[in-house]
């Protein structure tokens, strides 16, 4: 049965909320004052999601999309509306999932800021995952949000395949040679890492060809992918260049390789490291979750005495590298984070996975440490961390938000915990 109405809110993960004889159906790139006709739906995760809709009459939050590939392209939801609202949007979710009210920063750029993509490589086509569908692919020619060089690198990707006959991954039947097209790019230092992630080796004909088609490149890596999971993950090995790319944040420069983590918009991150640095207070600062060092080796290189706990050790191999190639003294370390003793420090820096705390919650409660700066990327379970376990020794003193997800729900939160 059709349903039509008045978008009236955005549901907790940025789609809109339509409401009919008291259900609720969740509509994918619409937003509040859209008026809309949804012709199917379907039931997921216990929730009705808009299958085919039609846009009646279009909200005054609406702008004009940029990008050719948008409604059907998972990636932007909200690219459909306009800056200043989206930033309004993610700052009222906020505060409804976690109660705090926060001053939020936007991306000083909200086209071309994405450092990092993966192209998906199969036979229905080379771009990106179509939204609410696990096995489409959108054939994409642009990507404004990633690059002004998207179409060179994919057009570089389809001559190499056609050359050496390499045969896409069929989604359904999972086979085929390549997987995913990783392009990495700094975006400071302009230099660029091209990773393809296949399921078989090189020959010595393919990796020569590799290297002609993508000779702008600065380092070139092949990822061999032992497993049938969808996802750009696999053994790097690298083929030609550099066997790191830079990017340069402010007066900190840092290394980036294919197997490592790095914020995905270099322009928003300076923003986030000097909210990091505002909230940190003393001299010893732990880094738990410290990863290749970008938050430990920023605070190390303004004074403080940083010492860094990551439990992926190639991580820590790349923060040691970052901090010697920034001349800093930090200190960094492999463990879990669960299992580290929280002993003397000033202040302790928490950017956990997107699941959280949890246990590690209480190692901070039954410490001595006076500030606590929690990093967030999903509101959602910093209160449950919070209202499970911090404020039994915590209040939240102050936050801010910083828009690092441009034209997405999503937004990065830095709230400073003081001891009560």
């Amino acid at each position: 049965m059709k349903a039509e109405g008045t978008i009236e809110a955005l549901s907790e993960d940025g789609l809109g909320v339509l409401v009919v004889k008291n259900r609720q159906i969740h509509v994918p790139f619409v937003y509040p004052g859209d008026v809309v006709r949804v012709n199917s739906k379907k039931r997921r995760f216990g929730r009705l999601i808009a299958g085919e809709f039609e846009l009646l009459e279009p909200s005054p939050l609406r702008q004009t999309p940029r990008c050719s590939h948008f409604g059907r392209c998972g990636g932007c939801l909200w690219q459909g509306m306009k800056y200043k609202e989206q930033l309004r949007l993610k700052s009222e979710l906020f505060e409804r999932i976690t109660g705090i009210s926060a001053l939020i920063k936007g991306s000083p750029k909200i086209w071309d800021f994405r450092n990092i993509s993966n192209f998906i490589v199969t036979t229905k086509g080379i771009g990106l995952k179509e939204y609410g569908n696990p096995l489409g692919v959108v054939s994409v020619r642009e990507c404004p949000v990633f690059s002004k060089r998207t179409s060179e690198y994919l057009c570089a990707l389809r001559e190499f395949l056609a050359e050496t006959g390499l045969k896409p991954w069929n989604l359904r039947k999972k086979s085929g040679d390549v997987h995913y097209l990783q392009i990495r790019e700094g975006k400071f230092t302009g230099e660029v890492m091209v990773n393809i992630i296949a399921h078989r080796r090189p020959s010595e004909e393919v990796a020569e060809a590799f290297g002609d088609y993508f000779s702008f490149a600065d380092s070139l890596y092949w990822s061999l992918k032992s497993d049938e999971r969808d996802d750009p993950r696999g053994e790097s090995e690298l083929v030609g260049g550099k066997p790191f790319i830079s990017e340069k944040i402010g007066d900190v420069s840092y290394l980036i390789h294919p197997n490592s983590f790095f914020q995905t918009n270099s322009y928003a991150l300076e923003l986030l490291l000097r909210a990091v640095e505002g909230f940190a207070d003393g001299e010893k600062v732990l880094d738990l979750y410290s990863g290749v060092g970008t938050f430990g080796v920023w605070l190390a290189r303004r004074g403080f005495d940083v010492e860094g706990v990551e439990i992926n050790p190639f991580a820590v191999e790349m923060a040691r590298g970052n901090a010697e190639l920034n001349g800093v003294s930090a200190k960094f370390h492999v463990g879990k984070a669960e299992e580290t003793p929280i002993g003397n420090y000033d202040t302790v820096i928490v950017d956990p996975p997107r699941k959280g705390l949890k246990t590690v919650a209480e190692l901070l409660v039954k410490s001595g440490v006076e500030r606590v700066v929690y990093v967030s990327c999903n509101s959602k379970a910093f209160k449950l961390d919070y209202e499970n376990h911090l404020r039994k020794a915590y209040r939240i003193e102050d936050a801010v938000l910083i828009d690092m997800f441009p034209h997405t729900p999503h937004v990065e939160a830095v709230i400073l915990l003081r001891r009560t």
